[in-house]
């Protein structure tokens, strides 16, 4: 099935998703903190994934794509919820407490949690010294960021509990990803999308009751919104949901969960980077060590993949 899987996904096609989900996502960590200035964290992910789910979704059904079947629905609602609610809620929330480049710091972790999830991959992960090391090493960097958050007076009030709604957001994303690729992405051929547009549009659906619920719109003013609010959202719809979440799904049809996962390499810097030269973030030395930490780990992992596939 893997074969056949690395055969049907180009590689030139495997080469734009991977940019996607390595650069574009990165990014996004900023632009989210430059929308949370004006838009409320539910009314933001409202408004994003509803707009990226009907555009995909409307686009899939000019492509021919079978889009109402019930299984289809029914698995992306649940890939939806977990994937992409649970987890952009959280990393919304948290960053009332924590700024965007903490954010991606923490989320580099994600590998790790996919890793410690894998039910099914369990018995050939860890039968490898490389991975055992890897994920303790990873650990550390994230117990390493935890113990700062407790001990900084200098940082954002709570910060501790942005870290800890980021650890929950990460097992969640690691549980919707794991969830995709064994279950609901089999519902659909590899180059059809129908399944990205409904966990996008169930999202939307779960962050409109939140934010109905929030009372968001009557405490917002739309008309009052910045121009660089605008453009934020505007960004985070076409290119971090419509593109680059798009080509994450797509991946993980065509390529092992692991090795999808390593967006964690890269993603961090890309928004520590964004946040620091253009948000004017400070990035502490512990953090960078935390950092450097778990993407050690990470590597180490991905060495025993490579060294199984080669």
């Amino acid at each position: 099935m893997e074969r056949k899987n690395r055969v049907d996904g180009s590689l030139a096609g495997i080469i734009i998703a991977y940019f996607l989900i390595y650069v574009v996502w990165g990014s996004t960590y900023f632009f989210i903190g430059v929308a949370l200035k004006d838009f409320p964290p539910f009314l933001l992910g409202a408004l994003r994934f509803t707009a990226a789910g009907l555009i995909l979704l409307g686009i899939c059904y000019l492509r021919g794509e079978q889009v109402f079947r019930k299984s289809l629905v029914m698995r992306s609602a649940i890939s939806g919820i977990i994937l992409l609610f649970i987890d952009m809620a959280v990393v919304m929330l948290a960053q009332r407490y924590v700024t965007s480049s903490f954010v991606a710091i923490i989320a580099s972790s994600t590998a790790l949690w996919i890793l410690l999830l894998d039910v099914p991959m369990w018995k050939s992960n860890f039968g490898s010294f490389f991975t055992i090391a890897g994920g303790i090493m990873g650990f550390s960097g994230v117990a390493m960021l935890y113990m700062e958050q407790l001990g900084s007076e200098w940082l954002l009030p709570h910060s501790e509990r942005g870290f800890l709604l980021l650890v929950f957001g990460c097992i969640s994303w690691a549980s919707g990803t794991l969830y995709a690729k064994y279950r609901s992405s089999r519902e659909e051929k590899v180059n059809a999308f129908a399944g990205s547009a409904w966990q996008m549009l169930f999202a939307g659906g779960m962050f409109w009751t939140c934010s109905l619920f929030n009372k968001d719109l009557a405490n917002v003013s739309l008309s009052s919104v910045s121009s660089v609010g605008w453009l934020s959202l505007v960004y985070l719809i076409l290119f971090g949901s419509l593109l680059a979440y798009s080509a994450y799904v797509w991946l993980l049809k065509v390529r092992p969960a692991a090795e999808v996962g390593t967006h964690a390499y890269v993603n961090p810097f890309i928004a520590v980077l964004l946040g620091v030269f253009i948000g004017s973030e400070k990035v502490t030395l512990i953090q960078m060590s935390g950092l450097l930490l778990i993407l050690l780990g990470v590597m180490l992992i991905g060495r025993k993949h490579r060294n199984r596939s080669s």
